[in-house]
């Protein structure tokens, strides 16, 4: 039990937002007033778990105001992708990027704004990893998301509900509140606002794990694909939106715990005595949730390979450690 938690943990936290900036890197960035780098702390799994199923809200992630930027427990490749302005896919370079997570604490110079930061953690990055890097475009396989041949069976998203129960936590960041709420069957909902909205909920019996989302738009889906196929330690393909489905949709999955238990496996994540994991990291489940190809051909939607022109990021060269604050 404890362990399907901390694996749907893993899942909610793979869907948890990194903010990615707007600005585009300038020919002379900025630099913060200062900042710092550290290594971050090992995640304790069964706190995390414990304190999503309280409602609390998770302290990972990115965090902007008019004064600092904080980025919490993100590896090495997010914080390229906020620095550049990218998504963690369109970053290639050693492994350990993905593995590598580090905590960065800077105050912003007077004057400056957000829309400055992500050149001034361009900057501080290139520094203190001593980052040489270089940009291309270049075809790579990606999942396409198309229709499927009978037609997509997704259902739009009806009016916004009434507001939120007062018994909802909110979490600040730079773009907007995310309220959390423990539901009475043990669920969890994520309201992210324009992002749209996430409910969680483990079903020991089926052994699965639900995902139901609302005003979600297929360029979302496919990033929340892209992320759930990435929890084992990246290797999952990139997800592109080539349905040409316009609006906001309600979406729901099926994800068995076997196949998250597999993928936690490869992420390195130890499994209790007793707990099994197939070797592949996305087989049919004989039970409960099945993977997350057939759950997207349930919605009338396909995810087909294919070769697709994608910009990239090439660091040639980058640090390990970065140099002391």
């Amino acid at each position: 039990m404890k362990f399907a938690h901390s694996i749907a943990c893993v899942c909610l936290l793979s869907l948890l937002p990194i903010t990615r900036l707007a600005a585009q890197v300038p020919t002379a960035p900025k630099e913060f007033e200062v900042a710092t780098i550290k290594p971050s702390a090992p995640l304790d799994m069964a706190k995390l778990a414990a304190e999503i199923q309280a409602g609390k809200m998770p302290h990972i992630g990115a965090f902007v105001d008019t004064s600092h930027a904080k980025y919490i427990y993100l590896s090495l490749k997010d914080l390229l992708a906020v620095a550049y302005k990218l998504k963690d896919y369109q970053i290639s370079g050693p492994d350990w990027l993905t593995t590598e997570h580090f905590d960065v604490n800077a105050r912003l110079p007077e004057g400056a704004t957000k829309d400055d930061v992500p050149a001034m953690l361009c900057t501080l990055l290139e520094q203190r990893f001593q980052i040489a890097a270089h940009k291309t475009t270049d075809e790579h396989k990606v999942l396409a998301l198309i229709v499927g041949k009978n037609g997509s069976k997704l259902k739009p998203t009806p009016p916004d509900p009434a507001p939120a129960a007062s018994d909802e936590t909110q979490h600040k960041s730079d773009n907007g509140s995310v309220r959390i709420k423990k539901n009475s069957d043990g669920s969890i909902t994520m309201d992210m606002g324009d992002k749209g909205v996430i409910t969680q909920r483990v079903d020991m019996q089926e052994q699965s794990l639900h995902l139901d989302s609302s005003k979600v738009t297929m360029d979302g889906f496919a990033a929340m694909l892209t992320k759930v196929l990435q929890i084992g330690g990246g290797q999952g393909r990139q997800v592109v939106d080539q349905t040409e489905l316009k609006g906001n949709y309600q979406v729901s999955i099926d994800l068995s715990l076997a196949d998250l238990m597999a993928q936690a496996k490869s992420m390195g994540i130890a499994l209790p005595p007793g707990a099994n994991a197939a070797d592949s990291p996305l087989p049919v489940a004989p039970s409960g949730g099945t993977s997350i190809y057939a759950s997207v051909e349930k919605l009338g939607l396909k995810l087909e390979e294919r070769k697709l022109p994608v910009e990239q990021l090439v660091v040639d060269r980058i640090e390990k450690t970065p140099t002391e604050n």
